[in-house]
């Protein structure tokens, strides 16, 4: 355990860039090692001492001028020196400057890091200011910025919260430019919880919220906007002991009409797997009240979503669901056929998370099951079975629409649901969260009635379950109660009574 401890204060060891650029210099100059010899020695070297290289640039400086060769120094400080001397100069080449400092900070976190010890931020959000009347110029401008907060959310000043308001206001109707200062309030929003809600007072909300309605037909501008009201969602900060992420869904939903926006967006992009797939996980995230559910299936969000799980499944029940539903007919392109298996396996996940969202109104679980969607989701882990997190998503939310709904235990054993999830335990025996959920399933198929129990029993769920309690820790409360509800016996730890002994020595 000491071991253990004395590891993890190792690995947080941090050294500067210019304390790891010493050392390549000197394997270079004093060992006379050629240059990618003398990097590789020298991450070995940091690396061997535990010390965490993520934030240092691995690469050799780069002499900055044909004229001192002895100035050497790394690419993306050549480019903002660049930007600092052609704004000085009023110099036409400050686009191309930004261009190549973008290009340099999309290359890792280490370049931006970099960029941001070296006050790359000021110069920047400065470029950003002098460049708002100017289509191009501004366009570029936050591509930099945008590059350079990736990351980086600390960076965002009063100054460059401001900026970014009166962008996103003077630019509502300019899709590109939207875009871009939409992604910039999403960098500066992901783990930081303080620039969140003083955005959010500075009411940028609404400017989302009108910008995927207003650019509906714009792929770029929905998704962005639609993941960066989801980052609003977020309780991600370490740093602070309580967010108001609860606050923020409602605000999305009560005040902005958030639902709607995300549901006709949808309707709006039948066939593009990535817009669709992020608008599902938005909807997840909005779902957090009772009535809030049963607005989602009110606005035709069940129909779009059973929609989207029947055209992944080529096969007669998919089929005859579609036509049920009065959604497409058979001849419908299938969106799989649209994408790539990663971003379709995404769209998957992301609409059983919804799935799993909604049905937390115990009216929604029957609207799902009465609409097909348990054999949807059992077809839809049967199909994707080698993807984890497919898997995990598929048990959860079959998990939910079987709590406390006997009717619904019935439907989804009927169709494979149990035999699935068992299956997935098999293919996936170290992703905790597959076991986890699985469990949970299991134990909710017979919590209220036990006419499953040998059924399920006979499938193999005992050994599974047991397999799972001895790999997996968390697994403990749940693979017991899923083993007491099936019959099994199972030892019910008692951790402490209260008795035998005192706190206090």
């Amino acid at each position: 355990m000491l071991r253990s401890a004395a590891a993890a204060v190792m690995a947080t060891r941090r050294i500067t860039q210019e304390t790891f650029d010493a050392v390549v210099r000197e394997n270079i100059e004093e060992f006379d090692m050629k240059e990618s010899e003398a990097l590789k020695e020298a991450i070995e070297q940091f690396e061997s001492q535990g010390v965490d290289l993520s934030n240092i640039v691995k690469a050799v400086p780069k002499v900055s001028s044909e004229e001192n060769t002895e100035d050497q120094t790394h690419e993306v400080l050549q480019a903002l020196e660049s930007i600092k001397t052609a704004v000085a100069s009023s110099s036409a080449s400050v686009l191309e400057d930004l261009r190549v400092f973008t290009q340099q900070c999309s290359l890792g976190f280490a370049q931006r890091y970099l960029a941001a010890q070296k006050e790359a931020y000021p110069v920047i959000l400065a470029c950003c200011q002098r460049a708002a009347g100017e289509k191009e110029a501004l366009s570029v401008a936050l591509a930099a910025l945008s590059a350079l907060t990736d990351g980086q959310p600390d960076l965002l000043d009063v100054e460059g919260r401001e900026f970014l308001m009166g962008a996103l206001t003077a630019h509502q109707t300019d899709a590109a430019l939207s875009c871009l200062c939409i992604r910039v309030v999403r960098h500066c929003c992901v783990k930081h919880e303080n620039n969140r809600q003083d955005l959010v007072k500075a009411g940028v909300l609404p400017l989302l919220t009108a910008s995927i309605t207003r650019h509906i037909h714009h792929p770029e501008v929905v998704k962005e906007a639609c993941v960066t009201l989801r980052v609003m969602t977020f309780d991600d900060d370490v740093r602070v002991p309580f967010g108001h992420a609860h606050e923020h869904a409602k605000m999305i939903v009560l005040e902005h009409n958030g639902l709607k926006v995300i549901v006709e967006a949808a309707k709006a992009h039948p066939e593009n797997a990535a817009v669709l797939s992020e608008l599902c996980g938005t909807l997840s995230r909005l779902a957090v009240r009772n009535e809030f559910c049963q607005d989602i299936v009110d606005l035709g969000g069940l129909k779009f979503m059973i929609t989207l799980l029947a055209d992944s499944l080529d096969c007669p029940v998919s089929c005859r669901i579609r036509e049920s539903f009065s959604i497409v007919s058979c001849e419908h392109k299938p969106i799989s056929c649209c994408c790539d298996a990663s971003v379709f396996q995404e769209l998957v996940k992301q609409v059983l998370s919804a799935l799993k969202a909604i049905a937390g109104n115990d009216d929604v679980k029957d609207a799902i099951v009465n609409a097909g969607g348990a054999e949807l989701i059992v077809m839809a882990m049967n199909r994707h079975m080698s993807n984890a997190q497919v898997c995990e998503q598929g048990s959860a939310a079959l998990c939910v629409i079987a709590l406390r709904k006997p009717n619904n235990c019935k439907v989804i054993v009927e169709c494979g649901g149990a035999l699935a999830a068992l299956q997935a335990m098999k293919t996936h025996p170290a992703e905790v969260n597959v076991q986890k959920q699985s469990c949970m399933l299991l134990r909710n198929l017979v919590a209220r009635t036990r006419d499953f129990s040998q059924l399920i029993l006979e499938m193999g769920a005992e050994a599974l379950i047991s397999q799972a309690l001895a790999a997996h820790r968390d697994c403990g409360d749940v693979g017991r109660a899923a083993l007491r509800d099936l019959g099994c016996q199972v030892e019910l730890r008692e951790l402490w009574t209260g008795k035998k002994g005192s706190l206090s020595r």
